[in-house]
């Protein structure tokens, strides 16, 4: 019987696969690094190919781990960066590097090479900008495809694919060339809300007139819970599949991960809670029934996910990567290994032992040293560290370490308090991803920003959310709503502690001032 599912989420460092049963439990998982290229400052890129060839590694070594046979799957589903796959006419790999290396054909969702273009598109302030909080990021295709076609000219004559890094991996599952509503929604400025969902005149002040052409991009788009179709007899064979396996449309990967974390609640519960992805960044993911635009808010975005039901983020562009970066900085860090945080960790807990007090009150970090992509959207925003010493020992990395992870806290109550601005209120933060692991992010979370917090059961909340949407394209459950709430398996609640809201109070008001105190210097002539 077909009741099984696989999902695929490929991030930045690697692919990785998880088995699910149609109960939401998860049977096996496996993952497989990918390449990532930095061929000059702002440049990142891989290789589409490396990546498909880590997720079918994957696949097949869950499948083995689950001990499942290729006729119990009902349904594969991906999700992904918002990377952009470039092809030529014949679907083979087009360079997107300056260094011309044709397999070098995927612009990283982190890239910032587009930050000019991004800024013309922002100021234009076209009608679609009110549906991506009023400007552009590079992070967004529209601009990065702007850098390639006068960058790259050469790559913009031969192309004849553009893809979300989600619709390239159905497209290699498929052959089809369709796209998915949550991509090209939230990642093109296509809105999917309006017929005809592309503005040419938007596409036409960005230089784009032959983008649809060019990238042989489609005019509709495919729902998250409908069938793109099923997998080709060459991707079967490479994943280790059959193909009677349905494949769901791609999805943004936070975005799976908000419909993880939030698919079993409905209703008013729905519209009062919010999902904490965190990982190498955060985003924070909400549903509404109404759309409540606000400036630096990527959306709203209509169906990107659920059906009647618009979706805004916000984000933090480094989160888990400036606390690796302190750490690979410090004179007492080094390769910021799973083991050495779990040792600053440990003693920062020593630490807080032994005073009444915060352990480093002298020290205040602003956490924007990738820019700021909310509340500010400002991609030039830069990183501020307040009260360092000259102290280059273990117990001096703790400390920076500590009033990191305090920064990060602060970063997301300054988002969730725009959000606030703009309508929406929020009871519970649901957080998921590779934060979950780092039980002073999680601490802070629930004491700074005074949400309830949860923790799901299935602490892969990505891999759940593109299990649930495969479940649907499968036909193992017949809506996305259904889907959300026979495979939610729950969590474990952290309440915020009363004792310590002066003390964030006084630390958000800080926070808060080196904000306005780093546009006043970078303002002086």
């Amino acid at each position: 019987m077909r009741d099984h599912l696989v999902a695929v989420d490929v991030g930045t460092a690697s692919a990785r696969a998880g088995v699910f049963d149609g109960k939401g439990q998860l049977l096996a998982k496996a993952k497989h690094p990918i390449r990532m290229f930095r061929p000059k400052e702002n440049h990142a890129e891989h290789d589409s190919e490396d990546i498909w060839a880590a997720v079918c590694r994957a696949v097949k070594d869950a499948m083995a781990d689950a001990g499942l046979r290729p006729d119990q799957v009902a349904a594969i589903g991906f999700d992904a960066t918002c990377s952009l796959v470039v092809r030529d006419r014949d679907g083979l790999p087009l360079t997107v590097s300056t260094t011309g290396k044709a397999n070098q054909d995927t612009i990283v969702w982190l890239d910032h090479r587009a930050i000019r273009e991004a800024d013309e598109l922002s100021a234009t302030e076209h009608e679609v900008l009110q549906f991506s909080g009023g400007s552009l990021s590079p992070e967004m295709q529209i601009p990065k495809l702007m850098w390639l076609k006068r960058a790259l000219p050469q790559s913009w004559a031969q192309a004849g694919y553009f893809f979300d890094l989600a619709d390239f991996l159905t497209w290699k599952a498929t052959g089809s060339p369709a796209r998915s509503r949550c991509t090209l929604t939230a990642k093109w400025n296509y809105l999917a809300h309006q017929a005809p969902g592309w503005r040419g005149d938007y596409l036409a002040q960005a230089g784009l007139d032959d983008l649809l052409h060019k990238g042989n991009l489609p005019v509709e788009t495919i729902a998250c819970g409908a069938t793109i179709g099923r997998l080709s007899a060459q991707a079967a064979s490479e994943l280790g599949l059959d193909i009677q396996v349905a494949v769901a449309p791609g999805l943004i990967d936070a975005y799976a991960g908000a419909f993880g974390a939030l698919g079993g609640a409905s209703g008013d519960r729905l519209e009062s809670s919010v999902a904490l992805i965190g990982g190498t960044s955060s985003c924070i993911v909400a549903f509404a029934r109404d759309p409540k635009p606000g400036r630096s808010l990527w959306g709203p975005y209509f169906e990107a996910v659920l059906p009647e039901h618009w979706l805004v983020e916000g984000g933090q562009s480094a989160a888990g990567a400036l606390l690796d970066h302190m750490v690979l900085m410090h004179a007492a860090g080094g390769e910021p290994t799973a083991e050495l945080h779990e040792r600053i960790i440990s003693r920062v807990r020593e630490l807080q032992a032994e005073t009444d007090g915060d352990i480093a009150p002298d020290l205040a970090i602003l956490p924007d040293f990738h820019g700021n992509r909310s509340p500010l959207a400002n991609p030039r925003a830069t990183g501020v560290i307040s009260g360092l010493t000259l102290d280059t020992s273990f117990d001096g990395l703790c400390r920076l370490y500590w009033r990191t992870c305090v920064s990060v806290a602060l970063g997301i109550r300054h988002i969730l308090d725009a959000m606030a601005g703009y309508g929406y209120r929020f009871q519970t933060l649901h957080v998921t991803g590779g934060h979950v692991n780092n039980p002073l992010l999680l601490e802070l979370y629930a004491d700074v920003t005074g949400c309830r917090v949860v923790i799901p059961e299935t602490r892969d909340a990505v891999l759940l959310g593109t299990a649930m949407a495969a479940a649907v394209a499968g036909g193992v459950h017949p809506s996305l709503f259904e889907a959300g709430q026979v495979m939610d398996r729950g969590g474990q609640e952290r309440q915020p502690d009363p004792g310590r809201k002066a003390q964030y109070d006084r630390d958000y008001r800080r926070f808060l001032a080196m904000v306005r105190h780093r546009e006043e210097l970078r303002a002086l002539a």
